[in-house]
């Protein structure tokens, strides 16, 4: 199986991984979704996995400018990656439709908000909350460095969300503060998806 088609979340240090316990995709399935042009945000969106989403979605767009769907079964992970990937989005061709299967969370709603169509099924969860920062070690300035950089990453993430949800800067960030959850129902409401799979009253 070539290397481009695994996108596997490393597991956060010192946490279990949810992902790993369960059983993993079959290659063979994994490369059927590659050739269906859907790429997988699964588990915590790690550097690691940020890496290989990216790569993934690079090689699709350099195939060809059919949409790419982005199914999501993530609740955060770390802002770094989600800015990585949304990075790439951002500058490619084809466009991405994203599908949330199961729940998105925190950093996770960033790179949501960069694909061109969002949607979800009836059953999955929205969860605002503040993406974590990545670990920072060494002296105060560079803790403190670190801790300003994060802050202006974030504000990009409120940014985002306040364009394409089309709420309110102090609503988003009051949610985001209080780890609002939202259903699908609400989360379509709230302008953070377009519709709900499988939704007639839509």
């Amino acid at each position: 199986m070539t290397p481009h088609l695994r996108w596997q979340p490393s597991p956060v240090p010192q946490q279990p991984d949810p992902w790993q316990n369960g059983p993993a995709v079959p290659g063979w399935l994994e490369e059927r979704l590659f050739d269906q042009r859907i790429v997988m945000i699964r588990g915590p969106l790690t550097a690691q996995a940020a890496s290989s989403i990216a790569a993934a979605l690079l090689t699709l767009d350099a195939a060809g400018p059919a949409p790419i769907q982005l199914h999501v079964a993530s609740s955060g992970g770390d802002l770094n990656a989600a800015h990585a990937v949304i990075d790439v989005i951002d500058a490619m061709t084809a466009p991405v439709h994203a599908v949330v299967t199961s729940e998105a969370g925190d950093a996770v709603l960033a790179v949501l908000a960069a694909a061109e169509r969002r949607s979800a099924y009836r059953h999955a969860r929205f969860k605002l909350a503040e993406p974590r920062a990545a670990a920072v070690t060494g002296t105060a300035d560079e803790v403190a460095a670190a801790a300003g950089q994060h802050l202006r990453e974030l504000e990009e993430v409120v940014l985002r969300l306040v364009e394409v949800t089309g709420q309110s800067r102090s609503r988003i960030e009051d949610d985001l503060s209080t780890g609002r959850t939202l259903t699908s129902l609400e989360a379509r409401d709230y302008g953070l998806i377009d519709e709900v799979v499988g939704d007639k009253g839509a």
